[in-house]
């Protein structure tokens, strides 16, 4: 298997990026739903951190792969799929990272106007507490969520549609 990616199928490295991420995101979702619903306590702290720290590791996991497509480009899609199909999945794409980039941003900031301090892993940022702004960001966020799992959902909604319909195997090219 090679590392970088061809002009068929994704290389070890994109694939890596792919499941790591969904895995992230399929533990920080459920997680984030749980957490709004606690009631303050140590346990709920707990939580908290656990979901801020898989947020930050999401977004310093989607940086890292935002760069490393800048200088190994996606493989193209199959001749076979009409020009609508290829901008729907190319939107759904860009739409993905923005969403996630959004939701971890939003996230951040939240807890920073909340005035708690958050670790960064290689720093830690403190700024001026505004409740306000940090009741914009926490809507934000869940906004973001939900916006999320509808592209996740159309994501895996296309590959069993293509599956079934096309009898193309697009989970080929990215396992």
């Amino acid at each position: 298997m090679k590392l970088t990616n061809d002009l068929i199928e994704y290389g070890l490295i994109s694939k890596a990026f792919h499941w790591l991420s969904a895995a992230v995101l399929f533990i920080q979702i459920p997680l984030g739903f749980y957490l709004v619903d606690m009631d303050f306590s140590e346990k709920r702290i707990t939580v908290e951190n656990i979901h801020v720290s898989l947020g930050l590791s999401i977004l310093y996991l989607t940086i890292f792969r935002l760069i490393y497509k800048i200088f190994n480009p996606t493989p193209p899609l199959q001749n076979s799929v009409f020009f609508g199909q290829k901008l729907l999945a190319q939107s759904n794409h860009i739409l993905l990272y923005l969403s996630i980039l959004t939701i971890t941003i939003s996230g951040a900031l939240k807890k920073l106007y909340n005035g708690e301090e958050l670790n960064m892993f290689f720093f830690n940022l403190e700024i001026k507490d505004n409740f306000e702004l940090a009741e914009i960001f926490f809507e934000i966020h869940i906004i973001g969520n939900y916006t999320l799992i509808a592209l996740i959902t159309l994501h895996i909604s296309a590959v069993i549609i293509h599956k079934i319909f096309f009898k193309e195997n697009l989970l080929k090219r990215i396992s």
